[in-house]
């Protein structure tokens, strides 16, 4: 009994790792453990860490993991997902633009610990200080605003005669008469989707700019303003042209610098694809044939063509009112690269990308793109319109985003409208953002309704673009949207969506109708103010750090910060109050959907229907954070902390935290694994 007594004494004395035996594992050689310094997944800058990423199979049991650094600090990690089979494990050490040396261990309750190294010869990972995939910083901070300009406001009606003079329609001769003209709150008729004009300019943007301001608005995406034969100007006749019936240059140069004036960047929609039937190349070769200039920038079938005629020369999925440009020639590659950057040098904070996937050769042009828009305007954002899960786009050679309609949508969307269960959507969150770089995931463009989709209310329940919607729709709207504004990145709002709007896209696509700006649903209009202003003053909403914490058939949770000092709490049951046992710490709800969400004095929160509750923890040190082993006294790493309570991906088998400090129990257990290893050593030895 004294020998045992002393034993723990001296464990409680000891580096708890020279009492176990370890073995080794290489990356390399093995799927059970995942890392590649190479893949923005696995190692990214971010929030001025780099953030280091371990897959651990789920097969080798419950462990706790730490990195190791220079061989001299170690740093325990988080637990950040469990997904595919995996452990997703995070560290973050302070970027210093050095280069350091690091491996990981494992540490099981049963068993040695595993060394991972990254192959038998060179052993360690290095990471030489480098960061090749830069964060455009200033996204994870606002709040974007989506603009169809023809329909947000009219701020000028002097220029609205113009949209007679390019209208494809009246150009190409398809209909007499045509287009349409309406006023402003008129009736939609069949050509309302593309061919309806109602007066909206960059004047009307301009004029509204202190609106969005109130409403936290960092960011404005514009739909294409260059001069189209449509509404929606994805048509382009010349992309180096702003449409008159949009305005001025001195119009386009008043608004970028009135809005820079209030911290507001504006992008602008760039169509590299296509063209319209008008674009002076294209009617050079309807004019000329192969004579002309430019007959190589398109892929004609037969010639002379009639224009419209998709059938004689290839076009966008064969609409014929959009020839498709080569952009395999170098000089169609030229003309659109110096394009970009012309209107990047006019004042544009970057570019959302129109159908990339359907260039002739996205990979190459991209990225040639990539390379130009960077090297003259490093902190320029570029958004690629790729619908579905594509990270592969995500590495650091095409975009610094993709729309995330699939994080919009096809999660939080399906979670709002009670269609996925908590269960699926926690672990949709877990594979979506373990397969993207943690950079990347600060830099999301985080949309869920645009000119392209129905409106989120119409989705949620509500009816056409003249319907009021319903009480539930509203709650389900409120839940949807704080989810969004929780999510790393930054949440993008279809014009309107924040005033109650309802809109069917399979009805002429009304969710295009103008803005009318004498109605307003005072509920929805605040609630989004208040996502506004949370996002610009809590700081775990600035990082690019987010973790599953629980989930069940109802509920998701999710922690937001390097400390995990910000926690989500959702319920998307329609009917029945939920309660949810908090983690430990002093937690303040600081916004809920529904203002009878409280905490008890056991520790719970009373989460109502349909209700997202954001809670804040104000006894955790952000600045002080342990080691889980002593560095030398030179080193200058700062490890992650170690998490304070147990993250639950339900129904994914729990990874308990196991802290290396001496605590009883684990002072017990080690001392108890000794005693096992020595009496085995003496039995050999007999």
């Amino acid at each position: 009994m004294s020998a045992l007594l002393l034993l723990v004494l001296v464990v409680v004395t000891l580096t708890p790792t020279v009492l176990v035996e370890s073995s080794e594992i290489y990356v390399e050689e093995t799927t059970s453990v995942l890392h590649n310094p190479e893949d923005p997944v696995y190692l990214s800058i971010a929030d001025g860490y780099v953030a280091l990423r371990l897959y651990v199979s789920t097969r080798l049991g419950d462990h706790e993991a730490l990195v190791v650094v220079n061989d001299s600090v170690t740093v325990k990690m988080k637990l950040q997902f469990t997904t595919g089979g995996y452990y997703v494990w995070i560290a973050g050490i302070p970027y210093t633009n050095s280069g350091f040396t690091y491996y990981f261990k494992l540490k099981f309750t049963s068993r040695e610990e595993l060394l991972v190294y990254r192959n038998r010869v060179n052993r360690y990972f290095y990471f030489d200080g480098v960061n090749r995939f830069p964060q455009v910083e200033w996204v994870k901070y606002g709040v974007a605003y989506q603009i169809f300009p023809e329909r947000f406001y009219n701020g000028d009606p002097t220029n609205d005669i113009y949209a007679n003079h390019t209208d494809e329609l009246w150009y190409n001769e398809v209909y007499r008469g045509q287009p349409v003209f309406t006023p402003w709150n008129g009736p939609i008729t069949p050509l309302h989707c593309c061919h309806q004009y109602f007066g909206g300019d960059l004047k009307g943007v301009t004029l509204k700019l202190d609106y969005l301001a109130e409403l936290g608005v960092t960011l404005i995406y514009m739909t294409p303003i260059f001069i189209s034969g449509s509404a929606h100007g994805y048509d382009t006749y010349d992309h180096m042209q702003l449409d008159p019936k949009f305005g001025t240059m001195s119009d386009l140069e008043e608004l970028l610098r009135e809005a820079s004036e209030r911290g507001i960047r504006v992008i602008f929609d760039f169509v590299p694809g296509h063209v319209g039937i008008r674009h002076w190349a294209f009617l050079d070769v309807y004019e000329k044939g192969p004579s002309s200039r430019y007959w190589y920038w398109f892929t004609v079938y037969k010639w002379p063509f009639k224009l419209g005629d998709g059938s004689a020369y290839r076009c966008w999925w064969g609409i014929g009112s959009l020839p498709q440009l080569n952009t395999t020639n170098p000089e169609v590659k030229n003309y659109l690269i110096n394009t970009a950057l012309y209107w990047l040098g006019k004042g544009f904070a970057g570019m959302r990308i129109d159908t990339p996937l359907d260039l002739l050769n996205p990979r190459d042009f991209f990225k040639e793109l990539r390379i130009a828009v960077k090297s003259a305007y490093p902190d320029a954002y570029i958004v690629g319109e790729i619908w579905d899960k594509r990270p592969e786009w995500l590495r650091g050679d095409a975009f610094d985003s993709l729309m995330n309609y699939y994080l919009g949508r096809e999660i939080l969307l399906k979670y709002a409208r009670g269609a996925a269960t908590g269960y699926a959507t926690a672990s949709l969150l877990a594979s979506y953002y373990a397969s993207v770089g943690v950079n990347v995931a600060g830099m999301g463009f985080n949309i869920i309704g645009s000119h392209d989709t129905s409106r989120v209310l119409t989705d949620l329940g509500c009816g056409g673009v003249f319907d009021t919607p319903s009480p539930e729709s509203v709650k389900r709207l409120k839940l949807l949207s704080t989810l969004q504004y929780t999510m790393p990145g930054t949440p993008v709002i279809f014009q309107g969506d924040e005033r109650g709007i309802c809109g069917r896209k399979e009805y002429y696509d009304e969710q295009r109708y103008p803005i009318q700006w004498d109605k307003l649903n005072t509920e929805i209009y605040e609630h989004y103010k208040k996502l506004g202003q949370l996002k610009r003053t809590l700081t775990p909403l600035h990082t690019s750090i987010i973790s599953i914490y629980h989930a069940d058939q109802y509920v998701v949770a999710y922690t937001r910060g390097w400390f995990d000092e910000l926690l989500v709490v959702a319920s998307n049951n329609p009917v029945n109050t939920t309660k949810f046992k908090l983690p430990p710490g002093d937690w303040t709800v600081v916004y809920a959907t529904d203002s009878n969400a409280e905490i008890t004095t056991s520790g719970e929160l009373v989460i109502p229907p349909l209700t997202a509750v954001i809670l804040l923890r104000a006894d955790i040190a952000t600045t002080t954070p342990s080691l889980t082993e002593t560095p030398t006294p030179t080193s200058t790493l700062t490890p992650t902390p170690t998490p304070t309570f147990t993250r639950e991906t339900t129904p994914t088998p729990r990874t308990p935290e196991i802290p290396v400090t001496n605590v009883v129990v684990i002072v017990v257990v080690v001392a108890t694994t000794v005693l096992a290893v020595t009496a085995l050593k003496v039995a050999k030895r007999k």
